[in-house]
C-alpha cells in the first residue's frame, strides 16, 4: 500500500479505509438489478407472439447475469484502484437505473405483452437484429458516413472560408450577406425536392444539402469570430512588419478558431438532420434508407437497432470534433461542455 493510499485513512482517524479499498455499494446494487433482470428473463416463459416466441431469450438473460458478474467483480475491495474501474463507478447509479428500464421493458414486453407487438419488442430482439442483419446495418452504417463526410467537409470548409472573407473584408460582407441572411435560415430539408430536381443523382444531391446545413452555422460563427478580434492584436503586428496575409492567417484565424469549432459544433448537428431526411426520401443507401425500409416491412426491431446505433456514432462524432477542440484549444479545454 502507498503513502497515497494510507493518507485517507490517517486523516479518518485510521478507522476509514482508502477509496480504492472500499466495497463498491452502488455496484453491488447494480449488480443485484442486473442479475434479478437475467433470472426473470430466463425463469419467466415468454409469451407467444404470433405463431413463435422472441429468439434470443437465453442469450440475452445469459448476457445480463454476465453483466452482474462483472460489476460485483468491480466492487470487491481492491478493485477501485484500477482506472478502468474508477470510471465505471461514476457510472454507478446509470448502470442501476439502466437495469431497472430494461427490467421493465422486458417485462412489458416479452413476459405480459402490455406493449402491442410488433411496435414494442423486447430487449432481446436487438441482439437477433444485430446478429442476423448486421451486413445490411454496417453497409447502411458505412453509406451514411460517405455520404456525411462528404458533405459536411465541403460545407466546413465553404462555411469557414466565406466567414473570414466577410470577416475580414467588407466590400465581401456587403454582397454576401444579404444572401446568407436570406438562404441561411430556411431549413435545408425544405429544399429536397428541388435538389432532387437540378442535381444529377440523389447523392449528389444530399451532399449538396448537408453542405448547405453545415455551411450556414460555421459561416456566422467564424465570421463573428474574425470580426471580433480585438483591433490591439492588429496594431502590434502592423508594427512589427506583418502583411496583410499574416494579419489573416497568424492573427485572425487562430483568435477566431474558439467561434470556429462552436459553429463545426452546430453544423455537425444539423447535417445529421439532413442526412437521414435525404435517406429517408431519396438517397437509397444509408441508415436513414434502414428506417424507412424496416418501417415498410413492420420489423420495428430493426428500426430500433438502427436508432441505437445512429445514437451511439453521431455522439461519438461529435465527441471526436470536441476532442480536437481541446487538442488544439488546450488554452480554452472545459469551456464548452459535452
Amino acid at each position: 500500500m502507498s503513502s497515497a493510499d494510507v493518507l485517507p485513512a490517517a486523516a479518518a482517524g485510521g478507522n476509514a479505509a482508502p477509496r480504492g479499498w472500499r466495497v463498491w455499494k452502488t455496484g453491488v446494487a447494480a449488480a443485484a438489478l442486473w442479475a434479478g433482470v437475467g433470472g426473470v428473463t430466463l425463469a419467466w416463459p415468454n409469451v407467444q407472439v404470433g405463431f413463435s416466441s422472441w429468439g434470443y431469450t437465453r442469450e440475452f438473460g445469459a448476457a445480463a447475469v454476465a453483466l452482474a458478474a462483472l460489476l460485483l467483480l468491480a466492487a470487491v475491495p481492491g478493485a477501485g484502484r484500477l482506472r478502468p474501474v474508477r470510471a465505471l463507478h461514476r457510472a454507478g447509479p446509470w448502470l442501476s437505473a439502466l437495469a431497472v428500464a430494461v427490467g421493465a421493458w422486458e417485462i412489458a414486453t416479452a413476459k405480459l405483452a402490455l406493449l402491442p407487438s410488433p411496435f414494442f419488442a423486447p430487449p432481446q430482439s436487438l441482439i437477433e437484429v444485430y446478429a442476423t442483419d448486421y451486413q445490411r446495418l454496417a453497409d447502411s452504417l458505412a453509406n451514411s458516413l460517405w455520404l456525411l463526410a462528404n458533405g459536411f467537409l465541403l460545407g466546413a470548409a465553404a462555411g469557414f472560408l466565406t466567414g473570414v472573407a466577410i470577416g475580414w473584408s467588407r466590400g465581401l460582407g456587403y454582397w454576401v450577406h444579404p444572401v446568407l441572411r436570406f438562404l441561411g435560415p430556411v431549413p435545408s430539408t425544405a429544399l429536397l425536392p428541388m435538389a432532387f430536381f437540378f442535381f444529377p443523382s440523389s447523392w449528389s444531391a444530399a451532399v449538396f444539402l448537408i453542405a448547405l446545413a453545415t455551411w450556414f452555422p460555421v459561416t456566422v460563427l467564424t465570421w463573428s469570430g474574425v470580426a471580433g478580434v480585438n483591433r490591439a492584436y492588429y496594431d502590434v503586428a502592423r508594427t512589427m512588419g506583418a502583411s496583410e496575409w499574416f494579419l489573416v492567417l497568424r492573427v485572425a484565424i487562430p483568435a477566431a478558431l474558439p467561434q470556429v469549432f462552436v459553429g463545426l459544433f452546430m453544423g455537425l448537428g444539423a447535417s445529421f438532420s439532413v442526412l437521414v431526411a435525404a435517406e429517408m426520401m431519396g438517397v437509397k443507401s444509408g441508415l436513414g434508407w434502414y428506417l424507412s425500409w424496416a418501417q415498410g416491412w413492420a420489423s420495428y426491431a430493426n428500426m430500433y437497432g438502427a436508432l441505437i446505433v445512429m445514437a451511439l456514432v453521431f455522439s461519438g462524432l461529435i465527441s471526436l470534433l470536441f476532442l480536437g477542440r481541446d487538442r488544439l484549444l488546450a488554452w480554452q479545454k472545459g469551456v464548452v461542455k459535452w
